[in-house]
């Protein structure tokens, strides 16, 4: 009979732990459910824009991430032409050789790429560029069929098979046992901003859904964009955050154009309307070879995204692969002997950048004879672009090195404007004119790396008054006269495009970005400083203090009256047709991307907030070097602060468990199954006593 009850009291608790395991085991697996999604390693780079030097330092970081995940794919999203002498002396190729090396598995096109159009009748480099590349190139939304020299090799397929040196549409990439998607969009812009000639854009919103569409036949579940559209670029010509509202399908948008360091991967979980949809995760990495992203995402069986982790990679960090070294060196020894070369003009007297100090001026406090220079070169090089520019603004911890008397050096040109800027012209009225020109002499007479220096304008401004108070008058010239400036007027302005999209702080220039008021025009700043120099000036330098900026310090000032400029020694190249363009004038070109409005390209005090003011920049002098990447960031896209759009950033995608609840979970249950065994044989032995 004892047996029998022991037996019975066995059974109970048998049972019963069945019973609490039945209950209990479900729901912990979840998370190990989870880390059965399917994941997916991505690398990409951007808007390199032919800066080879670092690529050996480029080649090492590939290698490290690959190390430890050998199926890590690897994208570039465009613009690798134009920048620097490593493009204009051997037209790609010696980027080429270094992106050979780098086992990349799909490369898009930026606008740069047809800036050699109009020069060649056609695009004969780009198509060596793509012929001779050992990977293949992707392009939804571009045409090349009007041209002779790519035609041939473009394939308007979305194909399983991917050869080398052919452009796709887009391709299919077994990983991991999975197939993915992949496309490429370039930005509708570059028939404005570069040289496509016979080369069209087609809509980029079309053509992704068109994309998804082939993808989704063919049983595709997880889909990668490549673009080269900019992250927030102006809305009329298309960027990444509409592009992952308003086409369905897309779970990761590989981004270029608008050089916007994205520190953490941005999620896009709300459509057009507001909707919530499934997530897309955006990343872009910056310029000039600087850093490189590293993106990991994880699908759910659906093809959903579920998690996604993402990190900028300090490519300057990594040592130099030996082998990159070698392959770059007879392209260096080239380059290092055209910095040396002569440009053909020549500076009558030493072009001093003077800092407070060394010096009771500076050029982040005050009109300099080289800051008149630089602008007076963006206002007669945007005028041969438009008519209808009349101010060049450029920021002052933008100019860094000073210009020796005689003979000018291409390598002299470059130290001074060495971020390699697009140019930009931007629509502002006479009243946001005044508040950008407030926020320049806010800091006056302390440095401030946001200083304005101008051309086709002067201002005067009283620094004994308080912030926001000090402009007493602006004047912009037109038709050989200096009038006033009017604050309900519309004028055309160029700046560099760190400033354009408000770096140091302009928030006037960062709303005007963001209405698409903004747009670049294709060129390079220290490219206009030189052949301004030689054609404008017909090689003869010699720029003077004209009282474009003036400190009354407290006196009072004579209202001016409109005075005829007799001969324009400001060398600006004027003409004398400067004219105001009226509200609502549509004018041409935008561009975002390597530009265009603004990267960050320019100078820095390594604080990754544009709002940060740098007079407190490191720069205790500009000794012509070329600042490292620290000076030259101050564009970190905040995703926080994206507005009319559901945004997160981080790894906040998807509903799995995070793996320490999971471990806690999991000890709770160990933990509780063992105090039921427990108290089980502890019955048991008083049972069987019994």
């Amino acid at each position: 009979m004892k047996d029998r009850k022991q037996i019975a009291f066995l059974a109970s608790i048998f049972s019963t732990l069945a019973l609490l395991v039945s209950i209990i085991l479900p729901t912990s697996t979840y998370a190990a459910e989870s880390n059965g999604n399917y994941s997916l390693t991505i690398m990409h780079m951007n808007d390199t824009h032919a800066h080879a030097d670092l690529m050996p330092n480029m080649v090492t970081a590939i290698k490290e991430v690959r190390a430890a995940d050998p199926n890590a794919l690897l994208f570039n999203a465009g613009d690798v032409f134009s920048g620097t002498l490593y493009f204009n002396q051997f037209k790609g190729k010696a980027d080429l050789a270094l992106l050979n090396m780098m086992d990349i598995d799909a490369m898009i096109f930026g606008n740069h790429e047809f800036d050699l159009g109009s020069g060649e009748n056609g695009h004969k480099s780009l198509s060596e560029f793509v012929s001779q590349a050992n990977f293949p190139f992707l392009s939804a939304n571009v045409d090349f069929s009007g041209d002779a020299y790519m035609t041939n090799i473009a394939n308007n397929s979305y194909t399983e098979s991917p050869e080398d040196g052919i452009v796709y549409n887009g391709m299919v990439k077994e990983v991991n046992g999975e197939k993915v998607g992949i496309f490429g969009l370039t930005t509708e812009d570059t028939a404005n901003i570069s040289s496509p000639v016979n080369v069209k854009f087609q809509n980029y919103i079309e053509k992704a859904n068109e994309a998804v569409a082939a993808f989704e036949s063919k049983g595709i579940n997880k889909i990668i964009a490549v673009t080269h559209i900019g992250y927030d670029s102006n809305p009329e010509m298309g960027n990444d955050l509409q592009l992952a509202k308003y086409v369905d399908g897309i779970d990761v948008i590989v981004g270029g154009h608008s050089h916007t360091q994205l520190n953490e991967p941005v999620v896009i979980t709300a459509d057009e309307a507001g909707a919530a949809k499934d997530p897309t995760v955006i990343v872009q990495a910056y310029q000039y070879t600087q850093l490189l992203g590293e993106l990991k995402v994880e699908f759910d069986e659906n093809g959903v995204v579920v998690g996604q982790a993402g990190q900028l990679i300090d490519v300057a960090s990594k040592a130099a692969d030996p082998e990159a070294v070698a392959v770059l060196a007879p392209y260096k020894a080239e380059i290092d002997s055209l910095t040396n070369q002569e440009t053909g003009a020549v500076a009558k007297k030493p072009l001093l950048n003077p800092r407070l100090t060394d010096s009771n001026v500076s050029v982040r406090a005050n009109e300099t004879e080289l800051g008149n220079l630089v602008t007076d070169a963006m206002l007669a090089k945007a005028k041969e672009k438009n008519g209808n520019v009349v101010i060049a603004m450029q920021n002052g911890g933008g100019i860094r090195a000073a210009i020796d008397e005689g003979p000018i050096t291409t390598g002299e040109v470059i130290a001074v404007l060495p971020f390699g800027n697009d140019p930009a012209f931007v629509q502002l009225t006479g009243e946001e004119i005044k508040q950008i020109l407030e926020y320049s002499v806010r800091l006056a007479p302390a440095e401030s790396g946001g200083f304005l220096h101008v051309s086709g304008m002067k201002f005067t401004y009283d620094s004994t008054k308080e912030e926001g108070s000090r402009v007493v008058s602006m004047q912009v010239k037109v038709n050989d006269q200096y009038e006033d400036i009017k604050a309900d007027q519309t004028y055309l302005v160029t700046t560099n495009n760190f400033t354009a999209k408000g770096g140091d702080g302009y928030e006037v220039f960062a709303k005007a970005y963001q209405e698409g008021r903004v747009q670049d025009m294709g060129a390079i700043d220290w490219e206009q400083l030189r052949d301004y120099m030689v054609e404008n000036l017909s090689g003869d330098v010699d720029p003077q203090i004209e009282g474009r900026i003036i400190d009354t310090l407290g006196k009072e000032q004579e209202p001016e009256t409109p005075v005829e400029d007799d001969e324009d020694d400001n060398q600006d190249g004027d003409n004398g047709s400067e004219t105001p363009i009226d509200d609502g004038e549509e004018t041409p070109d935008d561009d975002n991307g390597t530009e265009t409005p603004v990267t960050d390209d320019n100078n820095d005090n390594g604080d990754d907030n544009p709002a940060t003011d740098d007079s407190k920049d490191d720069d205790s002098s500009d000794n012509g070097n070329a600042p490292s990447s620290d000076n030259n960031k101050n564009q970190n896209a905040n995703p926080d602060k994206t507005t009319g759009d559901k945004v997160t950033s981080g790894n906040t995608a998807g509903n799995s468990l995070p793996n320490t609840a999971t471990n806690n979970y999991t000890m709770l249950l160990v933990g509780g199954l063992l105090f039921v065994v427990g108290f089980g044989v502890l019955i048991y032995r008083r049972v069987r006593r019994a």
